[in-house]
């Protein structure tokens, strides 16, 4: 299923993992020649840092790497696009951690987006840790891949009806069932918010939901912001704000991305996941500023702007995935520039009504190298969304706090009964760092899969 990596090779070359602690011990096992070679190219095993250590006939006897103190999964990550095209191994006696990490931090260093511009150049193949949980690399990895994708291809190709294609393409994977309300019948079947938002675009606003596992088993669903391109709506953003709006279905991207791995774990859930699925787009039709919805819950939204578009959305996929009392709810979304501004791109917002959870899940997100940051669900800035004229207001009259009202937002339509979950992520890299592409990026997936499969115990 991943492209790099083999099963075995008689011509492999070594690639020896070394904590800075442990360079001198390795190098008092080798012949003068390589630690003369080590020490001229000023190699002192910091963490991503590599050197190719010659034969006596110049050929790659091997390649030291240096790792941190934890599992290495991005100093693994700096090699593929920097070693010789050749078969690799690793040597020594690793751990399960390490292992799976290495081949983690190579197997996500291997990905490309080559929809639209095919790249020639190939990378090196690594023969699979014997050590390492070979299931959980996969998994992972295809996972990360399927949300890079679905997030990197242009809104033109990815709309809200080539969205719910690749939501049955994965329902079909693992014989889940699969539906989609489309358009008008939205209406019909009482998701006003979802249809209002997205009434503007060219290709119809719709519900997917996808529902997978035994009915006996614990329920889990996922609801991700599926707004596969966001203007900002007759509140128009500007150039520079609308430049990458194609990321605003990374919430989708996310939950599908997460679905995917339960799935192919088999963990013992009732799986369902919610996607409202629009673009916030600008025509004759468009929600307006201070037009009001009455949502599915009944509850009556004022539209302070047209740009905050994403919680009104997930206000009907909320009402209706708290309706099955499910065990746990956890919602992604591309939701605001201000939890941006208060973690930076990397960190996702974690927002819940149940703080023992919280911690749970910012734990799972340290145990993996995938943080979370809990923010308050401060109910001191509840008065920030009032309106005058409906039970709630989709914009803050206040330019500050903006996570947290929007966090608050969402918590009206869940409630404090069923344990919840929200996270505010980027979902994209600004840049390029080892095994992470400038462009759409899985943020919190290692640590929510973490949080569900500790929650829910059993699977492959």
């Amino acid at each position: 299923m991943l492209k790099y990596f083999a099963e075995e090779s008689k011509d492999a070359t070594p690639i020896v993992p070394l904590k800075k602690s442990q360079l001198n011990q390795w190098l008092k096992k080798q012949p003068s020649s390589a630690v003369s070679w080590v020490e001229q190219t000023g190699f002192k095993a910091k963490p991503g840092d590599h050197c190719l250590v010659p034969d006596k006939k110049g050929k790659i006897d091997c390649v030291l790497v240096g790792i941190g103190p934890d599992a290495p999964l991005w100093d693994f990550a700096s090699l593929p696009a920097k070693l010789p095209e050749q078969a690799y191994f690793l040597d020594g006696k690793l751990t399960k951690k390490v292992a799976t990490a290495a081949a983690l931090g190579w197997a996500l260093a291997t990905y490309r987006f080559d929809r639209y511009k095919k790249s020639e150049k190939a990378f090196p193949t690594l023969i699979w840790p014997g050590a390492c949980d070979r299931a959980a690399v996969e998994r992972t990895a295809v996972s990360t891949f399927l949300i890079r994708d679905l997030i990197n291809t242009p809104a033109a190709d990815m709309g809200p009806e080539q969205l719910a294609r690749a939501a049955e393409t994965l329902a079909d994977e693992f014989d889940a069932s699969f539906s989609v309300i489309v358009g008008d019948n939205l209406l019909a079947q009482n998701y006003p918010s979802i249809h209002a938002v997205g009434r503007a675009a060219a290709q119809a606003p719709r519900l997917i939901d996808i529902a997978w596992g035994r009915k006996k088993d614990p329920k889990l669903t996922l609801v991700g912001k599926g707004v596969c391109f966001d203007s900002g709506g007759l509140d128009l953003k500007p150039a520079a704000a609308m430049r990458i709006m194609k990321k605003d279905m990374g919430g989708a991207a996310h939950v599908l991305g997460l679905a995917r791995m339960i799935m192919a774990a088999g963990l013992p859930v009732r799986l369902r996941v919610l996607i409202p699925a629009v673009e916030n787009s600008v025509s004759g039709d468009a929600m307006r500023p201070l037009d009001v919805i009455t949502s599915r819950s009944g509850k009556t939204i004022e539209i302070g702007h047209t740009d905050a578009e994403g919680r009104v959305v997930l206000s009907d996929a909320l009402t209706e995935a708290i309706s099955e009392k499910p065990d746990l709810i956890v919602d992604c979304a591309t939701l605001t520039g201000a939890a941006r501004v208060a973690l930076g791109p990397e960190i996702p917002v974690l927002f819940s009504n149940d703080d023992a959870l919280a911690r749970e899940a910012v734990a799972c997100g340290e145990k993996e190298g995938d943080p979370l940051w809990q923010l308050p669900l401060w109910e001191g800035y509840r008065r920030m969304i009032d309106s005058n004229v409906a039970d709630i207001c989709n914009d803050s009259s206040s330019p500050y706090g903006g996570a947290i009202t929007a966090g608050l937002f969402l918590k009206e339509f869940v409630g404090d009964k069923t344990p919840w979950i929200h996270l505010d992520l980027m979902g994209w890299n600004t840049a390029s760092r080892p095994g992470r592409p400038e462009g759409g990026e899985a943020m919190g997936l290692r640590a929510l899969f973490e949080l569900v499969s500790t929650r829910f115990k059993g699977g492959k």
